[in-house]
């Protein structure tokens, strides 16, 4: 209904235009021009679309709906790149959306959307469907003072508002795919895949910036960026993944970046957080933190982010985000909580050496500097939950693996995150500030059967006792040494005078001579008078 509302309203408009004698195509924004081009001639190859997302397609289509892939995947398949995700776009309203499926969830309020769900439990796989969105002017929505947080009661039941700055707040009014299309943030990413016909729907000249290695934004880009300043970071994003393949931003699309960096504050926390984590775990770590420094971002973006981009150079970080870009092209997982712990490690190292100097025992210190560094760099920031315990257990594991005695080894290998905390101290390894053979002797340790670990435990033992004996050895040596020395310092004169020359040069002790006691004229004792009793 919301739909079809919205097309009546658009007539009437259309209508009045035209008895004023204003032309209809030269009011309002610029809604491109729909062109639909053949598979010859796009290229895709229907085999790499994701059979999830064909069946959310076929399923909307039955129904009588419109359905096409959009945005990055259908980007990325015209690049001849693997899309991560599979996203559909569809004229049904979320609520029909999820009338078609039976595992199918609304969700969000900025923005309303359905996730599909296929399989259960941490193999499933999510498909996001979204409804055309009406393209509507932010002078004409509803004006909110605060933002989504202290403004909560008068966004309820609002489908479009904006806040003093102009940015989006609620954008769930639905409207037509050409609108549609206006609406999304760069050229390229507005691009609709037909999979029933193979056709591809594209109003932007999204292919012609794609061949000429453009990111363009669609319409004003100030104006863009002010909907919604998260825009800054998706640009800084998409530069730095298309970067290897020859991709640059627009010059007026780079243009207002860095003058209008401030208007991230106004973005809730917990959304600045998620994008940043996808600037770092997407692939692309090292070239995003470039991307930004070339468009003057280093700072002033999120002070987390801040904090990365200033210790990116470090060998400890900069391994950390190497790693983290392999993992992702090697289709491994990857976790944030690790991330963020190396980030934050020489913070928390530097922390801790301060209380051991203290004299503070060593694990209350630890855990006092892990409490200092995360509640001034985490904060509330999704850090009370899992990933903050993670962050904290990766950080609190490492003491024990400098001890390799008794039945501790055992044990840590049985903790629930040793292997993150295992490829923790690696890292450490790697950038030298652990000894490699406390690397090898770990990584063979978590790899042998449990008589080998025994085995391994009771040589370790053996080595570690004979190398404390020959420690005990030779302090001993190192004393007998030393003391004669010292005392042949403190002969007097006339005794080295009775030295042999060979004694005298080798510094050996002299023998002392018992000197005899002179004889005295008192009277001897047998001479004296008994005691009276």
């Amino acid at each position: 209904m919301a739909y079809f509302g919205f097309i009546w309203t658009s007539m009437i408009k259309d209508f009045m235009n035209r008895l004023m004698g204003k032309n209809p195509s030269k009011v309002g924004p610029d809604f491109g021009t729909e062109k639909r081009i053949a598979a010859s001639v796009h290229g895709i190859n229907p085999k790499e679309l994701d059979e999830r997302a064909l069946q959310v397609v076929s399923a909307l289509q039955d129904k009588g709906f419109e359905a096409y892939v959009v945005g990055g995947a259908v980007r990325d398949l015209l690049l001849g790149l693997a899309p991560k995700d599979f996203d559909v776009a569809t004229n049904a309203t979320p609520e029909q959306v999820k009338a078609c499926f039976r595992r199918a969830f609304i969700i969000g309020k900025r923005f309303r959307i359905v996730h599909v769900v296929f399989g259960r439990g941490r193999e499933h796989d999510v498909i996001e469907v979204s409804t055309f969105r009406a393209h509507l002017e932010s002078s004409k929505a509803k004006k909110v003072s605060g933002n989504e947080k202290t403004s909560k009661h008068a966004l309820a039941h609002v489908s479009h508002a904006v806040d003093a700055s102009g940015r989006v707040l609620r954008d769930n009014v639905w409207g037509p795919q050409e609108e549609d299309a206006a609406r999304r943030d760069f050229t390229i990413n507005a691009m609709y895949y037909d999979p029933s016909s193979g056709e591809l729907v594209d109003y932007h000249k999204g292919i012609q910036d794609a061949k000429k290695k453009v990111i363009r934004m669609i319409g004003e880009p100030a104006a863009r960026y002010t909907e919604d300043p998260v825009r800054i970071i998706r640009a800084i994003r998409f530069a730095a993944k298309l970067s290897p393949l020859g991709f640059k931003l627009e010059s007026k699309t780079a243009a207002p970046l860095k003058k209008m960096i401030g208007l991230l504050a106004d973005v809730p926390q917990s959304r600045m957080f998620d994008e940043m984590l996808k600037l770092l775990q997407t692939g692309h770590a090292m070239a995003s933190i470039e991307q930004l420094k070339l468009h003057g971002l280093a700072s002033g973006v999120y002070p987390l982010m801040d904090m990365v981009v200033s210790k990116s150079s470090e060998p400890f970080v900069r391994q950390a985000l190497d790693d983290t870009d392999r993992r992702v092209r090697e289709q491994k997982s990857v976790a944030s909580s690790f991330l963020l712990a190396s980030v934050l490690w020489s913070d928390v190292r530097q922390a801790w050496n301060d209380r051991m100097q203290q004299r503070q025992a060593l694990y209350p210190a630890l855990q006092d500097a892990i409490d200092e560094v995360f509640n001034t760099n985490i904060g509330d920031v999704s850090g009370r939950g899992k990933l903050g315990a993670d962050m904290r257990e990766i950080w609190s594991l490492q003491p024990r693996f400098e001890k390799r005695t008794g039945s501790s080894p055992l044990s840590l290998i049985e903790q629930p995150r040793f292997r993150a905390a295992f490829d923790f101290m690696r890292l450490r390894v790697q950038s030298g500030e652990l000894d490699a053979e406390l690397g090898e002797w770990w990584e063979a340790f978590s790899l042998s059967e449990p008589e080998e670990r025994v085995q391994m435990l009771e040589a370790f033992r053996l080595e570690h006792q004979r190398a404390q004996s020959q420690t005990a050895k030779a302090k001993a040596v190192v004393k007998r040494v030393v003391d004669p020395l010292k005392q042949s310092t403190l002969q007097a004169p006339e005794d080295h005078a009775q030295m042999g020359p060979s004694q005298a040069s080798l510094g050996a002790p002299a023998k002392r001579r018992r000197r005899r006691k002179p004889k005295s004229d008192a009277t001897p004792d047998a001479a004296l008078p008994p005691a009276s009793t």
